[in-house]
């Protein structure tokens, strides 16, 4: 077999593994300061500076349970979505300088995705998430 093509089949392969073996929602960011924890039923994160998507998969166990949350955020913008088996659906938006502590949703059994975006470089911010 050429180089080449044994260079190509590597490629192919390797991108294969990697399309597949990522789940549903990848994580990508930059970030400074920052400590994260996610367990099957609560996740975090807390940063001086962040910037991207980061992904928490929560496991539901009991049917029509909520998200709780509490978020705070020095500057920037950030949209958190969830997703419990029908696709991405916005759960909040916070804004710099804004702090609030909340429940949401009526979850169906099974994997939660939480999914925080920034908009933007967020500073000196908070989300913790657990199911109840």
């Amino acid at each position: 077999m050429k180089k080449g093509r044994k260079v190509l089949i590597a490629v192919l392969f390797a991108s294969i593994l990697a399309l597949s073996g990522c789940g549903k929602y990848t994580s990508s960011y930059k970030a400074v300061g920052f400590v994260h924890n996610n367990t099957s039923e609560s996740a975090f994160m807390d940063f001086y500076l962040f910037e991207g998507t980061m992904v928490f998969k929560l496991r539901n166990s009991t049917e029509g349970a909520q998200i709780l949350y509490d978020a705070r955020l020095e500057t920037g913008r950030a949209v958190v979505y969830y997703d419990c088996g029908s696709g991405s659906v916005p759960l909040f938006t916070i804004n710099g300088g804004e702090t609030f502590s909340t429940e949401a949703g009526e979850l169906a059994k099974g994997t939660v995705y939480l999914i925080v975006e920034t908009e933007n470089e967020c500073v000196n911010g908070s989300f913790h998430f657990g199911l109840e």
